[in-house]
C-alpha cells in the first residue's frame, strides 16, 4: 500500500511539473528582418503566417537591439543568453582578436571535424567561443539532459550559437546540398539527416526557376523589378524575375540556394522532418528547436529592402509559416508548443536610394575607410600604426608605437579628432572612454554594451545616421540606429495570452522571460529582465 502511494504521488508531482513547461519550445529568427516588414507588407501576407502569430500571440512592436555591432552572430548570441558581446563575447561575425592577434570567426573550432557531406573548413565549428551559457542550455540542465536540443540554419553560426553548448545537434547547410554537423555533437549524421541528405531535396527548388509568387500589381510596396539600388544573383544579366536557378547552380553550387526565398523552405522541411523523427514534443520533458532562417539575409544583403524579390522572400515565407504552425499543431499539439519569433539584426534604406531623394548621406566602402586612416598616420607619425579595422574597432600596432617611441595616449587623441573632422563620422569612443562608461551617453551605452576588452579595439567609430560601410547596391547593418536594432518579437502558444505592447523592450529580455515563463534558472551571463507581458496569462 505504501509503494502504491509513493508511486502515485510521483505520478502526480511529475504532471503538475509537466504542466510547468511546454513539451516544446521553438525559437525562430527571422535574419534582417525589419519590423516595419511586417507593416508594410501586411495586407499581402496570409491569414495563417505571421498574421495568425500577431493576432493570436504577444506582439512587442517596439523589440530594439541594445548594442553594437548589429551583426548575425552577436544578435543569435544575444537573443539565446539574454546579455550583450560584452559578456557573452561574440563581437562580431568575426573580428579580429587583440589578446590573439589574429582575425577570428565565431564559431571557428579547429578541434572538431566535419561531419557529412561538406568542406572540411565549412565543418570545424562549434561553441567554444561563446561565453555564457543560452537558454537552451538551461533547459538542458533542468531536464536532467533529458530534454532534446535542436539548432538548425542555413548558417553555421545561425544554428550553432542559439543551440548553445550542450545541444545533442546542431546542423547547417553546406554548398554541397547537404545538411552538415561537426564532430563536437557526434561522430557521424544521425540516420534521418542523412536519408533527407541522400534524397537531395535542394534539386527540387534549384529545379524550378525562381518567379515571382503572386501577381506583379501585388508588389507595389516595393521598387520596379529593375531598379539602380539592387545587386545581381550569381551572375544574372539583370536583377529581374524569373531567376534561372539550375544555370546557376551549374555555375557554381548548391550554394545559390541560399540567396533565394527557397532557402527558407528547404530548411523548414528539415526542420519538420527533426520534429518527426528526433520525436520532439512527445512526452512531458521539455525540447527546444531552434530555427534560423537566412535567405532573406542573402536577399536583403544583395537586392536590398525595397527590392520586388525582397517583398518576394516575405510573403514565401509568411507560407512556410503557415504551413510550420500547421504541422506544429498536428504533431505536437496546439497548446503544447511555446514559440517565439524575432530577428538576429534588422537593415538600412540602401544610401544611393537616400541620396538620390536628396538626403546628404552616402556609402564609404571600409576598405576606403581604412586606407584614409593609413594615410592619416603615416603623414602625421610617419609610419602605419594601425594593425586592423573591422567592425567598427580601430586596432593599433603597439609595438611599433613602443619602437617609435610615440604616446599612445596621445596617437589615439590624434586619430580622433582626424575621425571626427571625416563627414560620415558622428561619435568616437577610445578605449578608456568605453570602459569608464557612466551610462549617460546613449551611444556610448551601446558600444560599451558591446565591446569586450580581451577582444576589441583601441577605438570605436559611430557613423552618422543614414551612412553605410557597404557596396552602392543592396544593404547591410551593424549599427546603434534604429533601421538596424528594430526588430519583431512575438511570443504565442503555450499559455501566451493575445495582446500587444508599445514599451521599449531589449532583445537581451527574451531568454531570461523564456526561463521564468518555463520555470529553469537564467542563462548565466544576462541581467535577468523580463517581460512581465509574456508571464501574464490573463
Amino acid at each position: 500500500m505504501k509503494k502504491i502511494i509513493v508511486l502515485l504521488t510521483l505520478f502526480f508531482i511529475s504532471n503538475m511539473t509537466a504542466q510547468q513547461r511546454p513539451k516544446l519550445v521553438v525559437g525562430i529568427v527571422v535574419d534582417q528582418m525589419k519590423m516595419e516588414y511586417l507593416y508594410r507588407f501586411s495586407d499581402d501576407f496570409s491569414p495563417n503566417g505571421f498574421k495568425r502569430l500577431m493576432n493570436n500571440g504577444y506582439t512587442f512592436q517596439n523589440m530594439h537591439y541594445n548594442y553594437v555591432p548589429t551583426y548575425t552572430a552577436p544578435g543569435h548570441a544575444s537573443i539565446y543568453t539574454g546579455t550583450t558581446p560584452a559578456t557573452h563575447g561574440i563581437v562580431g561575425n568575426e573580428w579580429f582578436s587583440r589578446s590573439l592577434g589574429k582575425q577570428m570567426y565565431c564559431t571557428d573550432d579547429a578541434s572538431v571535424k566535419t561531419v557529412g557531406d561538406g568542406t572540411a573548413e565549412e565543418g570545424e565549428m562549434s561553441p567554444k567561443n561563446l561565453q555564457s551559457t543560452t537558454i537552451t542550455d538551461e533547459v538542458r540542465m533542468a531536464t536532467n539532459f533529458q530534454g532534446k536540443v535542436i539548432g538548425m540554419s542555413l548558417k553555421d553560426r545561425g544554428a550553432i550559437l542559439p543551440a548553445g553548448h550542450f545541444a545533442n545537434w546542431a546542423f547547417w547547410y553546406s554548398k554541397t546540398g547537404s545538411f552538415i554537423s561537426s564532430t563536437f555533437y557526434g561522430e557521424k549524421l544521425p540516420e534521418w539527416v542523412s536519408e533527407f541528405n541522400n534524397e537531395k531535396n535542394y534539386l527540387k527548388y534549384i529545379n524550378k526557376s525562381w518567379d515571382l509568387y503572386k501577381p506583379a500589381s501585388t508588389y507595389n510596396e516595393s521598387l520596379p523589378d529593375n531598379n539602380p539600388y539592387e545587386g545581381k544573383l550569381y551572375g544574372s544579366s539583370a536583377p529581374v524575375f524569373p531567376y534561372d536557378l539550375k544555370t546557376m547552380y551549374e555555375k557554381n553550387d548548391a550554394g545559390i540556394l541560399r540567396s533565394t526565398p527557397f532557402g527558407n523552405d528547404l530548411l523548414a522541411d528539415f526542420a519538420k522532418k527533426a520534429i518527426e523523427k528526433e520525436e520532439l514534443g512527445k512526452d512531458n520533458i521539455t525540447d527546444f528547436l531552434t530555427v534560423s532562417f537566412s535567405s532573406t539575409d542573402y536577399v536583403g544583403h544583395l537586392l536590398g529592402p525595397r527590392s520586388m524579390e525582397l517583398q518576394d522572400t516575405y510573403l514565401r515565407l509568411d507560407q512556410t509559416i503557415a504551413d510550420f504552425l500547421t504541422y506544429l499543431d498536428k504533431t505536437v499539439g496546439k497548446n503544447n508548443y511555446l514559440l517565439f519569433l524575432t530577428a538576429d539584426h534588422a537593415g538600412a534604406e540602401n544610401v544611393i536610394y537616400l541620396k538620390d531623394r536628396k538626403y546628404d548621406v552616402d556609402n564609404y566602402p571600409s576598405k576606403d575607410f581604412r586606407k584614409s586612416l593609413q594615410d592619416f598616420s603615416v603623414k602625421t607619425f610617419g609610419v602605419d600604426l594601425l594593425l586592423n579595422y573591422s567592425n567598427f574597432n580601430i586596432f593599433f600596432n603597439k609595438q611599433i608605437i613602443k619602437d617609435k617611441g610615440l604616446d599612445l595616449v596621445k596617437v589615439k587623441q590624434a586619430f580622433k579628432e582626424f575621425l571626427i573632422s571625416l563627414p560620415q563620422v558622428k561619435k568616437v569612443y577610445t578605449e578608456e572612454e568605453i570602459l569608464a562608461n557612466s551610462g549617460n551617453d546613449y551611444y556610448l551605452n551601446f558600444v560599451a554594451k558591446g565591446y569586450d576588452v580581451t577582444q576589441d579595439g583601441d577605438i570605436v567609430v559611430i557613423g552618422k545616421p543614414g551612412v553605410i560601410e557597404y557596396l552602392p547596391t543592396g544593404t547591410s547593418h551593424g549599427t546603434a540606429y534604429t533601421y538596424d536594432t528594430h526588430v519583431p518579437a512575438i511570443f504565442y502558444g503555450w499559455h501566451i495570452k493575445k495582446g500587444e505592447s508599445y514599451d521599449k523592450k531589449a532583445i537581451t529580455e527574451i531568454a531570461p522571460t523564456i526561463a521564468q515563463k518555463i520555470k529553469v534558472t537564467f542563462p548565466n551571463g544576462t541581467e535577468a529582465k523580463v517581460m512581465q507581458e509574456v508571464l501574464d496569462e490573463k
